[in-house]
């Protein structure tokens, strides 16, 4: 099994910086992040420790996040959000720049929050623009752009497969083909979708894979879902990607569950 983890939300007790290295450590050789600084265009002696971070770890870095906002206040990703389309556009170069130093392909753009300020339309055509920008600025290194539904967030529109699965037909249509959905079993899962049944329709075009338990977002076999049967179909129906280790768990704890190569 490929596994990466997400260093955004697991051995969080460490710097930032220090993650990579500690998720090694620990076992593994791929690491995804959120976005991991606090604006759509850091500094370049910030972006340069990142990917120093990353190359001395050993590990590869198998996805990243656009800037999404301020995620701790909420919010989930500026594709969508009415007068910030500079900002978003301003962030492609700099994530295809970590892309093409680091070798990363998958880039997950967070579609952002539904605005009081703003109708479901206006939203929705500029989600269309950016992700079609995105999906040509990274195209240029074969990436691929993310859409992911996502749970917990009540203003937060894409909550099922099929949510994502339209705006992705609606990228298609205007011309690009590298816009794929990230499957987060456990927001899927929350949200009430039937994940059996989307990994019996989707699993082969999945352009991602994420797993938590649940109750709790927790490390899997804390809670009641079939996370390994989802695994296995996904992967007898022709997913071939990393699965990405996306719940909540102390460092300690984290990685008790996986069977892993011990260190020499």
């Amino acid at each position: 099994m490929t596994y990466t983890v997400n260093c955004s939300i697991l051995l969080t007790e460490l710097p930032l910086l220090e993650r990579p290295a500690a998720a090694k450590a620990a076992g593994f050789d791929a690491v995804e992040f959120w976005w991991p600084f606090a604006e759509a265009v850091p500094a370049d002696k910030d972006v340069d420790a990142f990917v120093s971070a990353i190359r001395d770890a050993g590990v590869r870095l198998s996805g990243l996040n656009f800037f999404a906002g301020d995620m701790p206040a909420g919010d989930r990703g500026l594709v969508s959000w009415t007068g910030r389309g500079g900002e978003f556009k301003a962030n492609i170069a700099v994530v295809a720049a970590i892309g093409e130093r680091l070798g990363t392909k998958a880039f997950n753009a967070l579609y952002g929050n539904r605005l009081a300020d703003s109708t479901p339309e206006a939203q929705d055509e500029l989600a269309l623009e950016n992700l079609v920008a995105a999906a040509k600025g990274i195209a240029e290194i074969g990436g691929t752009v993310l859409l992911e539904p996502v749970s917990g967030t009540p203003a937060y529109p894409l909550k099922t497969a099929a949510d994502a699965l339209a705006v992705i037909g609606k990228t298609e249509g205007a011309g690009v083909d590298n816009v794929k959905l990230l499957a987060d079993f456990y927001h899927l899962a929350v949200n009430g979708d039937d994940v059996a049944a989307v990994i019996e329709g989707h699993a082969k075009d999945f352009g991602h894979i994420q797993i938590a338990d649940n109750p709790g977002r927790g490390a899997p076999g804390t809670g009641e879902l079939p996370l390994g049967e989802w695994i296995s179909r996904s992967r007898e129906l022709g997913y071939s990607g990393y699965i990405g280790l996306e719940y909540k768990a102390p460092a300690a704890e984290a990685f008790k569950w996986a069977i892993r190569p011990v260190a020499g």
